[in-house]
């Protein structure tokens, strides 16, 4: 059984959070947003809080655009590739799984498959330059090139269907591989931490005890750790889970 105490900064359910500003900057399409790409580990949510536009995923089940308003709620799998489209002061509270593993690595963008061979090619053309504003040209230029990445994977899974992203999965489950270790120390003191302690507790109810109610307290986030980071979607407050 866990051993009860005072519970870690983990949040409920050991997910992670942070404030998404979507990007307002026109890209090669014509449309406002974000940059393409998937989560290989871990499921993503997003609750609307200002603002208008769609979220594009595309997934063995094929495109989808869903539109997106204030206290819109959607979600998707890991597997997912997606992408934000901006129609005018889009602000998302993202909601991640795994202590926000998104935002701590599990995420590949669609870049064309040249830049997909080797953890270093995908590295050189994904890491930004510059410090504040001055990195805002980078990342567009990174966000465009994964656009004409998502556009090749679009139209090769309208001509053969799902085995269409098969190529990209494994090109980006390569890409991934050395940070696992990682993950996986994430994972085990955040989610399944969490889950285990939860099964300790229905444990202790089925004997009438709750040890673990007298140490309960309250707990609070300090401010963003980042303010306004560049992001893959946009601009990201970003919040430091301890974890």
């Amino acid at each position: 059984m866990c051993e009860y105490g005072p519970p870690a900064a983990a949040l409920p359910g050991g997910i992670g959070i942070s404030l998404l500003k979507v990007y307002d900057i026109e890209a090669p399409d014509g449309l406002v947003g974000g940059t393409p790409h998937v989560h290989l580990a871990c499921s993503e949510g997003y609750y609307v809080i200002a603002g208008s536009g769609a979220v594009q995923t595309l997934n063995p089940k094929g495109f989808t655009e869903t539109p997106l308003q204030a206290g819109t709620v959607v979600w998707f799998d890991p597997g997912t590739i997606h992408r934000l489209v901006n129609n005018g002061g889009l602000q998302i509270l993202t909601l991640m799984s795994n202590s926000g593993l998104p935002e701590a690595g599990d995420a590949v963008l669609t870049l064309p498959p040249e830049h997909l061979t080797d953890r270093d090619t995908y590295l050189k053309a994904t890491t930004l330059t510059g410090e504040g504003e001055a990195r805002t040209p980078s990342a567009m230029a990174r966000r465009n090139l994964a656009l004409e990445g998502f556009a090749v994977l679009r139209t090769a899974y309208d001509a053969e269907g799902p085995s269409a992203l098969d190529p990209f999965y494994e090109a980006a489950i390569g890409i991934v591989r050395p940070q696992l270790a990682d993950w996986r120390r994430r994972w085990e003191q955040g989610a399944r931490r969490l889950a285990d302690e939860t099964g300790a507790a229905l444990d202790a109810l089925e004997t009438g005890q709750a040890p673990y109610l007298r140490t309960a307290e309250l707990h609070q986030l300090p401010a963003p750790t980042e303010l306004g980071r560049h992001g893959m979607c946009g601009r990201l407050d970003v919040y430091d889970l301890n974890t």
